[in-house]
């Protein structure tokens, strides 16, 4: 072997280090400085199932709204009975006490 291909596969294998050196610092750019990064997609997947709980949550209480508005609607005395104990409202000459 001759000192020239010596000298090609130093430059080679210093090539070849410096190559991973840039390939890992790009995939570290990618997975944790980017926009689209691992950190942030975990993050953003965890606030989509949080908000998926939430509307969850505010459908079934829409649900249970819905059905508490068809039987006020429906049934005068339960309007009656609603008013009374959520706007303390009274009949004329009606006292009400509250017991707590």
């Amino acid at each position: 072997m001759g000192e020239s291909e010596k000298n090609k596969r130093k430059i080679r294998a210093g090539l070849n280090r410096y190559q991973f050196i840039i390939v890992v610092a790009l995939i570290a750019m990618l997975f944790f400085f980017s926009d689209s990064s691992l950190l942030k997609r975990a993050q953003y997947d965890k606030q989509i199932k949080d908000l998926k709980k939430q509307i969850e949550f505010y459908r079934a209480q829409i649900d249970t709204n819905k059905t508490k508005l068809n039987e006020l609607q429906s049934n005068k005395e339960d309007l009656e009975k609603f008013a009374r104990e959520n706007y303390l409202m009274k009949k004329e000459n009606e006292e009400v006490f509250i017991i707590e």
